[in-house]
């Protein structure tokens, strides 16, 4: 298959998550990057575009001279990743749109629920894809898991918990300048803190595994760091809609951890356990027998975009590849007007970001009525 044409909006010198794109696209190898507005800096822009071999003459120095430009080229720019910080995200996806663009687009996919449904409109107004990049979806073992609990393994669902503990915002590292800690402890930038950044992920994932959506949230949103004024500490508890609970705890003052994100998923015929940081195993246990674990490579698990043999690890920059391999797949099929391969219909879209901004709604929400119980 030839490669996209892709641009990218942010991810330029001294960013973290737009390396991170770069690498999940280079893996799957079917992007090319061609043109971008890497940072509001003018400057720095022309230095990134030079360090990641884009030809000068498509650095941009704003979208929208990024915009106007790739559509009068034969050559231009089909699809654009947006890596900036959450509150420019709504207005720059818009903009691709209506541009004609396909975007791939960093979580959150807004900073509030309306931005999001506008460009849930939007996205099938213009017959574009809009994806978010939740890249714990693309793990072989967390595709796996949804499989074995559609199958029935555990039966009907009965307790999902959730954890993304971090300790590196444990003190005001803000203060000193650190430009991750700066924007991200900004509700101006941020939107939500800890709720945004890592609990929107524990949210999808418990819903994408166990095919259940959750209806109601009950929430206690605390800023624990003295003088910060964005949530640092989530505790929220779960309804589902077929009457399942659940607990979901997110924190970025959890001093010792990494990034222990966690799903443990309970039913009445037994559970499924998955933790990031051995993401490759599933722990499995059926009603009257031994725990046992299941790994990627076992006969019956699924391979990735990189399929790797079993034994050789896969890990987070794998995941996020697989996403973009099933975003390119949406994206080509459309272009060659076939229906795209199913497994790329489970990359998370703007449907999927939305219904994760009526979540942060609803615990804030919760989180201000002294954790009174809150409708998503």
């Amino acid at each position: 298959m030839r490669q996209l044409r892709w641009g990218m909006i942010g991810g330029g010198e001294g960013a973290f998550i737009g390396a991170v794109h770069r690498m999940a696209a280079r893996l799957d190898g079917r992007y090319q990057l061609v043109a971008g507005v890497f940072s509001s800096d003018a400057e720095k822009t022309k230095r990134s575009a030079t360090a990641l071999n884009v030809d000068p003459a498509r650095a941009y120095p704003s979208v929208e001279a990024m915009l106007a430009a790739e559509a009068k080229r034969a050559d231009g720019i089909e699809v654009v990743s947006i890596v900036t910080p959450n509150h420019v995200h709504y207005v720059q996806s818009a903009a691709c749109l209506e541009a004609g663009l396909d975007v791939i687009c960093d979580k959150p996919l807004t900073t509030n629920l309306a931005d999001a449904e506008k460009l849930v409109k939007l996205a099938a107004d213009r017959k574009r894809l809009l994806g978010v990049t939740f890249n714990y979806t693309g793990y072989p073992m967390i595709r796996h898991a949804k499989q074995l609990i559609a199958d029935g393994l555990i039966g009907k669902l009965r307790v999902v918990q959730a954890e993304y503990p971090q300790g590196w915002l444990a003190t005001a590292l803000e203060k000193t300048g650190q430009k991750q800690a700066s924007w991200r402890t900004d509700p101006k930038l941020a939107g939500a803190g800890a709720l945004g950044d890592i609990g929107s992920h524990s949210f999808q994932l418990a819903e994408f595994v166990t095919g259940e959506k959750v209806a109601e949230v009950a929430a206690d949103v605390s800023a624990i760091v003295p003088d910060r004024t964005i949530d640092d500490n989530v505790n929220v508890l779960l309804r589902f809609a077929n009457g399942a609970r659940g607990s979901l705890w997110a924190s970025q003052v959890a001093i010792g951890h990494l990034n222990s994100h966690r799903l443990r998923v309970y039913g009445e015929n037994g559970s499924v356990q998955w933790f990031q940081e051995r993401p490759e195993e599933l722990l499995i246990v059926e009603a009257g027998e031994a725990p046992r674990f299941v790994r990627r490579g076992d006969p019956g698990t699924p391979t990735s975009s990189v399929a790797l043999p079993g034994g050789h690890p896969e890990g987070f920059i794998e995941a996020f590849s697989q996403l973009y391999t099933d975003f390119a797949e949406r994206v080509t099929a459309r272009l060659e007007s076939r229906s795209p391969k199913a497994a790329a219909l489970f990359a998370p879209d703007v449907v999927t970001g939305t219904r994760v901004m009526a979540f942060i709604e609803a615990v804030l929400k919760s989180g201000k009525s002294n954790s009174a119980w809150t409708r998503i």
